[in-house]
């Protein structure tokens, strides 16, 4: 991967879903469902419990209504980004004791510190941004989120 990655790079309109459960348990299993269909993770069920220890160790809920669930392990090649959307909000234990609207969950493989550092720090950067915020909950279609993370690359 060269400094020039872009985050869309990572994701797919298919991997972006407006999450049906109530509670944080059952959203980062929907998650993971839609996240393990990608060729990048080798085992669903690896990643679902390399996600649920990360959430033990400390809550990815970073505030303002969002959560970055993210690991590395080994049987990920290479990064692969889901996107998940409650506009309801969950209960999710973060930081500011905000409901959580939008979940973004990262995989990367255990060969990608650097870069990985780099891709979480650029995603904060983006979500940083309260009216781009605004915009991936109002919009309808996840070919439509697609196209706006792309749009602020």
């Amino acid at each position: 991967m060269t400094n020039n990655f872009r985050l869309y790079d990572f994701l797919s309109p298919e991997r972006i879903i407006d999450i049906q459960s109530d509670s944080k348990d059952d959203a980062l299993k929907e998650l993971v469902e839609v996240i393990a269909t990608s060729k990048e993770v080798s085992s669903r069920k690896i990643f679902e419990k390399k996600v649920f220890e990360r959430e033990r160790l400390m809550s990815t809920g970073i505030g303002y209504g969002i959560a970055v669930p993210h690991i590395r392990d080994d049987s990920i090649s290479n990064f692969v980004i889901a996107i998940g959307r409650k506009t309801a909000g969950i209960k999710y234990d973060s930081i500011d004791n905000k409901p959580v609207k939008l979940i973004f969950m990262i995989g990367a493989s255990h060969k990608q510190d650097k870069e990985y550092v780099r891709v979480l720090s650029r995603l904060v950067l983006r979500l940083k941004n309260k009216e781009f915020i605004k915009q991936l909950l109002k919009i309808k279609h996840p070919q439509d989120i697609y196209n706006l993370i792309k749009e602020h690359e």
